[in-house]
């Protein structure tokens, strides 16, 4: 593969752009803190969308602490300064790579549903309640897995304890921080829902508006939560004071009696809380252009579908086939993942996920094979079979349909200067999670159990219906690569069910097209799964591709990743986004 280049032309433009956008006053109160979107250094390294969770996450590693250190801090900030994408009501996926033993580990902090919730939970009178119901409720609500998460990643690798990891989010909570402009936006977002329950307008609006930007943001309720987990561990959240707050809440919702609203109640019990655990899991692995492309397993289908579309692609030399040939086949292979992911994946404690033919040489063959350069295929496709007979383009089963996960989540990179990196994404599902502040709390529940499928989409076979203590399917993709062994880079995004093509976009901008990883997570975007249109940010080259049957569909942005990549002189590249959801932050510890 090419070796990367040195990033100074690109570190100039990007950190220009950062500088110009945060220099402009959004008011006349404080500014917010500075976003770089590019830094290059020594001695670990640190990106997320937040520039006070990338700084808490700095400090840790500067005190001697190492990834997981940081990345458990970072997290813990973002859940004060991005509380409407993360925080301790939500879950995520934690991916791991160990310096000492040269092994890649994963954390599986899924939302679970309660054990009272059966197939037909979002059913009355024999139809699918609206969506928009099912979000802002109880029901909607899983076990939170986000303070299992932390609890085993820093027992399991950590260098320092819980109380010492939360210590810079505690402080930001209660000190405050800046409010930015996509803080105010994703307040005004929630208005309608935030009004509707005593505890989220207390936190969160100010005599019914968002607070002003360049004002300060103080969550007292949440460092006092903090600080209890700090003082109790999380098992406060599985079977102390605040569990029983939590199950509180589903049940009994604090709607306004002004509201109006009609909130359906939860089926969460303090049983299922107590009988959580955050399992490690085997990490997906596939081979590709001679690199180890590590991700998650199921129940997240981001490592089996970006791994799958991968093996796809490295049928042609995309490198070779110049930029609309390449993008095609991106396109495409895309759809036929999406497919699989579709009819395939679930929770695998609960069905059979076909995921060691899913990611095999031979299924990938098969269904590259209807890969035709001069037409794209009409969507959507069906899937594929994966039995383990492989012959010419195979056998397709019947056509799935598109999943409905939420696009509100968010995803940190860390290493350390000893060379370990964490890829780390986390959410409460949709923009606001279910709407629903804990009282006292200072935290969002998250409405995870949204992401099953409400009724059957795969006549008698889906995978993804609700059930009882059932992981709802995810597209998180934390994803680490590795080249003869060592991390290469690390990456992940935000975005519902586009991130699993963000991320596959970015690995085929820098590993393929030769970007970069700056210029890979700036590129614009498409995102096909598996749907009649593509999904197009505005700036996307889509003409050449037009004329090969492609349609596209215009959206303003599409996710938010960040990255790092380690340089062959030994140095970090950390890289955000530079202008998506306001951009994000980058640092290291020792600039170069």
């Amino acid at each position: 593969m090419r070796s990367p280049r040195q990033p100074a032309a690109l570190v100039a433009l990007l950190t220009g752009l950062a500088l110009v956008v945060s220099a402009t006053p959004a008011s006349a109160h404080r500014p917010a803190p500075e976003k770089v979107p590019v830094a290059v250094g020594y001695g670990g390294a640190v990106s997320t969308v937040d520039p006070d969770a990338t700084r808490v996450g700095l400090e840790v590693l500067r005190r001697g602490g190492n990834a997981v250190d940081a990345a458990v801090a970072a997290a813990a900030t973002l859940g004060v300064t991005e509380p409407f994408s993360s925080g301790i009501g939500g879950g995520g996926f934690f991916v791991y790579y160990d310096a000492a033993s040269g092994q890649v580990h994963t954390i599986d902090g899924r939302e679970t549903a309660p054990q009272a919730m059966q197939a037909d939970a979002f059913v009355e009178n024999g139809v699918a309640i609206p969506f928009a119901d099912a979000v802002t409720s109880g029901l909607s609500v899983g076990v939170p897995g986000t303070p299992a998460t932390w609890a085993t990643a820093l027992d399991q690798w950590g260098s320092i304890d819980l109380r010492s990891a939360l210590r810079g989010a505690t402080d930001v909570a209660r000190r405050g921080f800046v409010v930015d402009q996509t803080f105010a936006d994703q307040i005004a977002a929630n208005v309608a829902r935030f009004s509707a329950f005593r505890s989220s307008a207390d936190l969160f609006l100010r005599r019914g508006a968002p607070p002003a930007v360049g004002s300060v943001f103080r969550n007292r309720d949440l460092a006092a939560t903090y600080d209890l987990l700090a003082r109790r561990g999380v098992a406060e959240l599985y079977t102390g004071r605040l569990a029983r707050d939590v199950v509180r809440t589903v049940q009994d919702p604090p709607v306004s009696r002004r509201s109006g609203l009609v909130v359906r109640p939860g089926l969460l019990e303090l049983a299922d809380l107590a009988s959580y655990h955050a399992p490690l899991r085997a990490p997906t692995l596939v081979s590709y252009r001679g690199l180890d492309v590590y991700g998650m397993a199921p129940p997240s289908s981001g490592g089996s579908t970006v791994g799958e579309a991968l093996n796809i692609l490295e049928t042609s030399d995309l490198a070779a086939l110049g930029t609309t040939q390449a993008l095609h086949h991106y396109l495409e292979a895309s759809a036929l993942a999406f497919a699989d992911r579709n009819r395939y994946v679930g929770d695998p404690d609960v069905v059979d996920v076909p995921l060691e033919q899913l990611l095999s040489d031979g299924f990938a063959a098969e269904r590259a094979c209807v890969i035709d350069p001069s037409t794209a295929l009409v969507k959507p496709v069906p899937p594929g079979v994966p039995d383990g007979r492989y012959e010419g383009c195979g056998a397709a089963a019947t056509v799935g349909t598109e999943g409905s996960d939420g696009q509100s989540t968010t995803h940190l990179t860390t290493a350390d200067r000893w060379g370990n990196v964490v890829a780390y994404t986390l959410t409460i599902e949709s923009l606001g999670g279910n709407g629903i502040v804990v009282p006292g709390r200072g935290f969002l529940l998250n409405n995870e159990l949204t992401d099953f499928n409400f009724v059957d989409t795969q006549n008698g076979n889906d995978p993804n219906l609700p059930g009882p203590g059932k992981r709802p399917r995810s597209s998180m993709a934390p994803t680490i690569v590795l080249q003869d062994g060592k991390p290469l880079l690390a990456v992940g995004s935000p975005g519902g069910s586009t991130i699993i093509t963000t991320v596959l976009q970015i690995l085929v901008n820098r590993l393929d097209l030769g970007m970069e990883l700056g210029a890979a997570v700036a590129a614009p975007r498409a995102s096909q799964r598996n749907t009649a249109a593509v999904q197009a940010e505005p700036a996307f080259p889509r003409a050449d591709l037009q004329a090969l049957g492609h349609t596209f569909v215009d959206t303003p942005e599409i996710g938010a990743a960040t990255g790092i990549e380690l340089l062959p002189d030994g140095s970090f590249l950390a890289v955000a986004e530079p202008v998506r959801r306001g951009g994000g932050s980058a640092a290291v510890v020792d600039r170069r």
